[in-house]
């Protein structure tokens, strides 16, 4: 059992992450495009730069949002999860490299405080090991190949492969991160990723932000 998320499962998200600065993520909101596709996230880096700060900015920003907080918790699962309602986020993350019961209580907080639960799989060769292990599922699990394993390891791939793999055994919602090429998020949707986060096209502003914002959600709608 799942606790119910307000994201529909017939819709393709496209979770935009924000990981520059306050002023940076402020100039990249006013670009978007107003849509109810669009998941915005107070990166990992942003946040432990500005704190609730970041996630607040965000939902003042765009107050109907759906504000992801990427906390990454892995422990304190219930203190994370109140410390992202404080700053209004709709979802949180913690790592499914966490203590099975700091997982536990992260998700069953989660549903207590009315978020969404997120665990990201991001250095965990078989999600559904995890999973097995965890009393509730979470709403959503992400399979995210890292940053700096794209960045030193080129043949380290997305794991797509991962989704299939879920989906057989759990009722979740499935997003995939750590891969922002248009090739890369057809890839995502084409093996039925829910969810498709992307950075590197959103850590600046600039005159093509828009437009590649909506060349993203036409691709993986």
């Amino acid at each position: 059992m799942i606790n119910p998320s307000i994201l529909d499962r017939r819709i393709k998200y496209l979770q935009v992450a924000l990981n520059s600065t306050l002023s940076e993520a402020t100039r990249i909101i006013k670009t978007l495009p107003q849509s109810d596709r669009i998941l915005l996230e107070a990166g990992t880096p942003l946040i432990k730069h500005y704190g609730l700060e970041a996630i607040r900015l965000i939902k003042n920003q765009r107050p109907q949002a759906y504000v992801v907080a990427d906390l990454k918790a892995m422990d304190r699962g219930e203190t994370e999860v109140i410390l992202a309602r404080e700053g209004g986020a709709s979802a949180a993350v913690a790592l499914g490299q966490a203590p099975i019961e700091t997982i536990d209580s992260f998700i069953e907080s989660c549903q207590r405080y009315g978020l969404d639960s997120m665990v990201d799989m991001m250095n965990i060769e078989h999600p559904i090991k995890i999973m097995r292990k965890l009393k509730k599922q979470p709403n959503v699990v992400i399979l995210h190949r890292g940053v700096d394993e794209e960045k030193f390891n080129r043949d380290k791939p997305v794991p797509y492969v991962q989704i299939n793999k879920v989906r057989a055994s759990y009722n979740v919602l499935i997003a995939i991160a750590g891969g922002d090429t248009i090739r890369e998020i057809q890839r995502a949707v084409f093996n039925d990723a829910n969810i498709v986060v992307v950075w590197k096209e959103f850590y600046q502003a600039s005159e093509h932000t828009t437009q590649i914002a909506e060349e993203f959600l036409r691709v993986i709608k």
